[in-house]
């Protein structure tokens, strides 16, 4: 049972489902047809000059071959534009009168009254016809004279709406629609609709929809012909409580009546009816509009009272849709700048809060850099410190092997009283010799610490002033105080005191050197301290 009442109800939304997009898709049809109405008008339009011309070419004794050309012309107005249709049918009358045709004659009285009808003109469709000789007519005419009767008195009745003459109006139809049908071939659409309609207006709703859905599928239906079964089926699902179905064939009927160029209608005005009633005021208003042009445009009086009565209030309803409307974009909009306020102070807020953090991690970041300086430095620092120490412990191990073996060579002469050797022993030390051996290896260890020294310090000089090492030497004089200054000893004195030379020969080095450099000041000494030392030890 579970199952069943949920395959049920999923059977039935998915028909909602399907209703609601068919819908859709015939309204978007019908409002795309509705932007090509000038298109379908023209196509008519467009029919009608041709039939003109070829009128304006008939010679004037033609009467017979104008006749013919008035009624097709009649034919293209009827249901497009009644003052057309009117001047038309109206010189159709005088030529049957020049011809002294009886027939045309009252062909041409049935087609008036056809007009009169449409434009809502009862009294006058009336006297059009209450002369008329039905054994005159040819039999197509009889079923549009018997069918235009039984349009008017079911009209009359519903537009009187009343216990006493409705009845009479309903009942002179009824004799009129049988007559129609018996006229009427078998099989041929007048037969098959004047049928379906008579069931339809006697109640008989069943047999009356069993017969329109029928005529729907049959072949060959003419866009017009469509849209009056269409409109007439819809009608009768109206009043059998079975909107959806009604609305459906009246946007199919108003689509058809576009195509055909058709004016004297109610299928868009019937459909804005029951849009407005289901609240599709939007639809509505555009529908009842065009219904209203529809009106004016082919001159149907009765029409245009009928649309006026009910257009102001849709009118009114789309106004006051319109200030709903109106005061919900209001409300939205305040929404939307309230929020757009909370966005910018919050934006705002953020923007500091990053600011904040874009500048604590600027700072960081220039720590971390500073830092890896330092680390630099200090691994600079430790490298030559390394290189440094074991050379200086080299140095001095070697000075105090050269001292412990003199001072055992003195003490032996000293006890043999020798002391003419021990001069010449003091007298075999070369401090000069010893000093270049003391630069020469300085030379070697700073160049292994700094291997690029000489490069980049020639590089801060033109061409023509950089000095370079001859090939028996490892650093000039120059290069040499420079590498001290490198190595962080940049006093004067001191660097004098370890070369050997006066603080002034120092300074003026320096001087001579700072004149030729491309850089000047304090610049070209920050130059020299940037020379990178190999910072990790050579294998």
């Amino acid at each position: 049972m579970r199952i069943f009442l949920i395959s049920f109800i999923f059977l039935v939304l998915n028909s909602f489902s399907y209703s609601a997009e068919k819908r859709d898709s015939l309204i978007n049809k019908l409002n795309s047809d509705l932007s090509q109405k000038q298109v379908y008008d023209d196509r008519r339009e467009a029919a009608l000059r041709e039939l003109k011309s070829f009128l304006k070419k008939t010679p004037p004794g033609n009467s017979e071959r104008q006749y013919i050309l008035c009624a097709k012309i009649y034919e293209v107005y009827k249901s497009y534009q009644f003052d057309s249709a009117y001047t038309y049918v109206k010189r159709m009358g005088r030529l049957g009168a020049i011809l002294k045709d009886r027939e045309k004659q009252y062909d041409t009285k049935v087609k008036l009254g056809f007009i009169l009808l449409s434009s809502g003109m009862f009294k006058e469709t009336f006297d059009s016809v209450k002369e008329v000789k039905v054994e005159y007519l040819a039999d197509s005419t009889k079923i549009d004279y018997y069918s235009m009767l039984t349009r008017a008195y079911f009209d009359l009745a519903s537009y009187v709406n009343d216990k006493y003459y409705s009845p009479q109006y309903n009942r002179l139809a009824n004799r009129y629609i049988d007559s129609t049908i018996a006229s009427s071939k078998s099989g041929t659409f007048n037969r098959l609709y004047w049928t379906a309609y008579k069931s339809f207006k006697n109640k008989n709703y069943k047999q009356a929809e069993l017969e329109l859905n029928q005529l729907l599928k049959k072949q060959g239906l003419s866009d017009h012909e469509f849209a009056i079964v269409s409109s007439t089926l819809s009608n009768l699902y109206t009043t059998t409580r079975k909107r959806d179905r009604a609305i459906d064939l009246l946007i199919q009927a108003a689509i058809a009546d576009i195509r055909s160029s058709t004016k004297e209608t109610v299928a868009l005005f019937w459909l804005a009816e029951i849009l407005y009633k289901e609240g599709d005021i939007i639809n509505a208003y555009n529908y009842i509009q065009h219904a209203m042009a529809d009106a004016e445009f082919y001159g149907a009086r009765q029409r245009q009272l009928q649309i006026s009565t009910v257009l102001p209030i849709v009118a009114a309803e789309k106004l006051n849709n319109s200030e709903r409307e109106k005061t919900q974009f209001l409300i939205y909009l305040f929404s939307i700048s309230l929020l757009a306020v909370i966005i910018v102070v919050f934006s705002i807020m953020l923007y500091k809060q990053l600011k904040k953090l874009q500048t604590k991690e600027r700072i960081i970041e220039e720590t971390n850099k500073e830092l890896e300086r330092i680390n630099e430095k200090l691994l600079e620092g430790t490298r030559i410190k390394e290189e440094y120490i074991g050379y200086f412990f080299n140095v001095i191990s070697g000075y105090i092997s050269k001292l412990e073996k003199l001072k055992r060579s003195v003490d032996m002469k000293l006890s043999v009283k020798k002391y003419d050797d021990i001069k010449i022993s003091i007298d075999g030390i070369n401090i000069k010799k010893e000093r270049e051996t003391l630069f020469y290896t300085f030379d070697h260890v700073f160049l292994k610490i700094f291997p690029n020294f000489v490069k980049e310090f020639n590089a801060l000089f033109k061409p023509e002033d950089q000095i370079w090492p001859k090939e028996n030497e490892v650093l000039t004089t120059d290069l040499r105080i420079f590498a001290l200054i490198r190595m962080g000893i940049e006093d004067n004195a001191a660097i004098a005191n370890i070369l050997e030379y006066s603080e002034k020969t120092i300074y003026v080095y320096k001087m001579r050197l700072k004149a030729k450099a491309l850089i000047h000041g304090d610049e070209f000494e920050k130059r020299i301290m940037s020379i990178r030392a190999e910072t990790q030890p050579s294998a």
